[in-house]
């Protein structure tokens, strides 16, 4: 994602308003290791500017995906979660406390995969869930 000033004159340059809503968004979500939904990324910035409403925060979000800004996704919880790192990677998720990390999976492109029949294949996302490090310490195995 590029950074707060950069994603300011991408607004303008492409005629939307940026307001210091939308500028408190961009610095929330720079160099941010989060993948946030809207409603956390609201209760986050609320704090830092009360007026904010929910649906600027969902704006921002629609408009910074659109521009290629974001990467958008669903992991099964219902809730749409924003990830700044627009690099390709893919998702280890803890099934006790919900927490999102990126990782990098050498080879995926080298995969031998059964079933396609025809299938094209135009982008591949793998997630993979267990436990992060601090809930292993404390949640019994299954």
């Amino acid at each position: 994602m590029r950074t707060p000033a950069e994603l300011t004159s991408a607004f303008r340059a492409q005629g939307s308003k940026v307001t210091p809503q939308r500028q408190l968004l961009f610095r929330l979500l720079h160099d941010s290791t989060a993948h946030p939904t809207a409603e956390s990324l609201f209760d986050q910035a609320s704090p830092q500017m009360p007026g904010i409403s929910l649906r600027t925060v969902y704006q921002t979000l629609h408009d910074l995906t659109a521009m290629g800004e974001l990467q958008a996704f669903d992991l099964g919880s219902g809730a749409t979660r924003f990830d700044p790192n627009i690099d390709h990677h893919h998702h280890v998720v803890c099934r006790s406390c919900s927490t999102i990390g990126d990782v990098v999976v050498d080879g995926v492109g080298g995969l031998d995969i059964d079933g396609l029949d025809g299938f094209s294949i135009e982008t591949s996302e793998i997630v993979f869930r267990g436990l992060c490090t601090k809930c292993a310490a404390t949640v019994p195995q299954r």
